[in-house]
């Protein structure tokens, strides 16, 4: 089960494995807004309504289970591809702790490591890459303890582009040389993965997300959030509306620069790889024009990521409303297949 506590609502997808090969069955899948002082930079700051919104998410739809899995993403986590001297797996247990030291901008006594040999990738002659993930513990701890409180069982922390590699990857078939970026863009939090045959190549986290938009609506035309929210989602007319998509567009021309910035540097990190495809998930996936402003700027083919393309709908589920969530419930989806590899 799948549980992705974002800071704009608390979402919970739960899967059933088809038995090996056959795939899998959506069995529940619930979101619940969260109020936006809940959860800022991704820290929690009011825990009785996150714990509140956890349990309502369970409730609401009557899922039973306990035991979730959850992911992390933002500034208290760090991911880096090194190139260490080729080792044996026991000595590298010891040696990567002496090696994040270098990368790793906090002690590393204040961070839970953890770390994958990338295969097929060499760092040079007589060296192997490894991929080194760190986040720092009392973020985890914030998360974990709320989980807990809510009356839930956190047995996998993951990180949010992990997760929505899983659920692409789940869903689609793609030719191993692909390169595909994968954009999963949050109120708060845009998740950046660059991936090419299962290997995550490229990730950054860039604190940008669906609430500029919000907020320069609150601004130039004095509305509360609520009202903002609405006139965002395209939920009222009235007398704002024609000044309402100029200002939306600076925001998507904002979002689009940061990607620009993220390509740029992929670019630079591996000169001979090429983006094929573009997927964007996450609730502000759904703004106005923003898939084809992306495909527009960058000429690679652009979507909407489906996480349920692959995935059977169960005999409980309302398919049509899964399907209109379904882009912003793709880490869910992730973090639900992981609790498959326990």
């Amino acid at each position: 089960m799948g549980l992705d506590i974002g800071s704009s609502a608390v979402k919970v997808v739960e899967l059933k494995e088809l038995g090996k090969g056959k795939g899998y069955q959506l069995l529940n899948a619930s979101l619940e807004r969260l109020s936006p002082e809940a959860i800022v930079d991704g820290a929690i700051m009011d825990a009785g309504l996150v714990i509140d919104t956890i349990q309502k998410a369970f409730s609401s739809r009557k899922i039973k289970g306990s035991d979730v899995a959850i992911a992390l993403s933002g500034h208290s986590v760090i991911i880096k591809k090194i190139s260490i001297p080729a080792t044996s797996e026991e000595e590298l247990a010891e040696v990567i702790p002496w090696e994040a030291e270098q990368y790793i901008p906090f002690d590393v006594e204040d961070v839970n490591l953890a770390y994958q040999v990338l295969k097929g990738a060499s760092g040079g002659e007589g060296n192997m890459d490894v991929l080194l993930v760190a986040a720092k513990k009392d973020k985890i701890q914030n998360h974990t303890s709320v989980i807990s409180l809510a009356g839930r069982s956190p047995e996998v922390v993951d990180i949010d582009a992990f997760a929505l590699q899983n659920a692409f990857e789940a869903n689609y078939d793609v030719h191993p040389d692909a390169v595909i970026a994968l954009l999963n863009i949050g109120a708060s939090l845009m998740n950046i993965n660059i991936t090419k045959g299962g290997m995550p190549l490229f990730i950054r986290d860039v604190s940008v997300g669906g609430n500029q938009y919000t907020d320069i609506l609150q601004k130039e035309l004095q509305l509360n959030f609520q009202e903002a929210e609405d006139l965002k989602l395209g939920k009222t007319g009235g007398s704002e509306a024609e000044m309402v998509q100029p200002l939306l567009e600076s925001i998507t021309e904002m979002l689009v620069m940061e990607v620009q910035k993220t390509f740029d540097f992929f670019r630079e990190t591996y000169p001979n790889e090429t983006i094929t495809r573009v997927l964007i998930s996450g609730g502000t996936s759904h703004m106005l024009g923003l898939p084809e402003k992306v495909q527009e700027t960058f000429r690679y083919p652009t979507e909407i990521l489906n996480p349920f393309k692959s995935i059977a709908m169960g005999p409980k589920v309302d398919a049509a409303k899964a399907t209109s969530l379904g882009p912003a419930l793709a880490v869910a989806v992730g973090l639900a297949l992981r609790g498959f590899d326990q």
